[in-house]
């Protein structure tokens, strides 16, 4: 199934600082550019730090290879965008340098870039569920499910024939990206997941 990369979502055309920039070069590069933060950068355009708008308030008159918070949060572009997003939040950052596979950087991405994926429309994300998670992910016919979106909330309906299909189901159509949230109202023809009765889940069983 396709999902959307971190490399067609970020900016390519980076503003980056040496480690030498002082702290007036830097202050320079965020105002002309209208950005929260830089990477720094070594000779070899490896990220060895980045320095943000906070880091800047909190100390005058200083390098960037002082200012700059190490050791740099990065991410290659062949990860998606959902691991972006998790990894902005695990590590409590802004921004992401887009590294190559020889950690050289490549572009940048932030999390209002992230932030674009979930105002995909309702209408492509049906379509991505239809195509890329019913028909080529599971091989099913596109219309065997009655797939509805609203505001990025996917509602799955119908019967289909085994237990095991509806939970791939919901848990690709999780994955989809611009998806907020899946409501399960699946039924199928057969429990084939074996599951004793006190820990099934309360899909309908058609006898």
């Amino acid at each position: 199934m396709k999902h959307m990369k971190v490399g067609g979502l970020m900016t390519d055309e980076v503003v980056s600082a040496i480690p030498a920039a002082s702290f007036r070069e830097v202050a320079k590069m965020l105002a002309e550019h209208d950005i929260s933060g830089v990477p720094v950068v070594d000779e070899d355009d490896h990220v060895v730090g980045v320095v943000s708008e906070s880091d800047l308030l909190a100390r005058h008159e200083l390098t960037a290879r002082e200012l700059m918070n190490t050791p740099a949060v990065t991410i290659h572009a062949e990860e998606t965008v959902a691991d972006a997003a998790r990894l902005m939040v695990r590590r409590g950052v802004e921004r992401l340098p887009v590294v190559d596979e020889e950690e050289r950087l490549v572009g940048i991405v932030t999390r209002r870039d992230l932030l674009c994926v979930y105002l995909r429309p309702d209408s492509e994300i049906r379509r991505r569920i239809r195509e890329d998670v019913l028909t080529d992910a599971m091989d099913l016919p596109a219309d065997v499910v009655d797939v509805h979106v609203l505001d990025g909330v996917v509602t799955l309906g119908g019967r289909i024939r085994r237990r095991s299909q509806a939970l791939m189901l919901v848990g690709l159509a999780e994955s989809v990206d611009g998806v907020v949230a899946v409501v399960d109202r699946l039924s199928f023809h057969e429990d084939d997941t074996r599951l004793t009765s006190s820990t099934r889940t309360p899909h309908d069983i058609s006898l």
